[in-house]
C-alpha cells in the first residue's frame, strides 16, 4: 500500500534523546491532543499548506495554528526532505508568536541540519 502522507512526522530529539514536543503533548488533555493531532495530520496530507492552519515564521520554520477550547496552541516545525520535524510546542499567550519560541525552534532545526552534513 502506498504511503498516503506527503510528509512523515518526526519528533525532534535532544542529544539526551528527550522529545520535547512529545513530552509537551503528553501534558495536555485528551481532547487537546486530539485537536492538535488532527491539525498535524491535515498538514501531513496536504503539504504545502497555508493560512489559516499553517503560517511561515522564518526561512525554515512554520507553525501549526491549533485552536483549543480556551487557548491557542502552536507547534513549530521544519521540513527536511519528506519529513515534518516537530521542533517546539507551546500555548500561545500573546498576539504575536514570541521571538524566543521561534529562536528555540530555529536552534533545534539548525542542530538537525548540522548533524545531517
Amino acid at each position: 500500500m502506498l504511503n498516503q502522507f506527503r510528509l512523515n512526522v518526526v519528533f525532534y530529539k535532544t542529544t539526551s534523546k528527550n522529545e520535547p514536543v512529545r513530552e509537551w503533548l503528553q501534558s495536555l488533555t485528551r481532547n487537546e491532543k486530539k485537536i492538535i493531532g488532527e491539525d498535524i495530520k491535515t498538514v501531513q496530507l496536504g503539504w504545502p499548506s497555508g493560512m489559516p492552519l499553517v503560517r511561515k515564521l522564518d526561512s525554515d520554520v512554520w507553525e501549526i495554528r491549533s485552536h483549543l477550547k480556551n487557548k491557542i496552541a502552536r507547534i513549530l516545525f521544519t521540513i527536511i526532505d519528506d519529513q515534518m520535524i516537530l521542533l517546539h510546542g507551546f500555548i500561545k499567550k500573546s498576539l504575536k508568536t514570541p521571538k524566543k519560541e521561534i529562536r528555540l525552534a530555529k536552534t533545534r532545526g539548525s542542530n538537525i541540519r548540522r548533524l545531517e552534513l
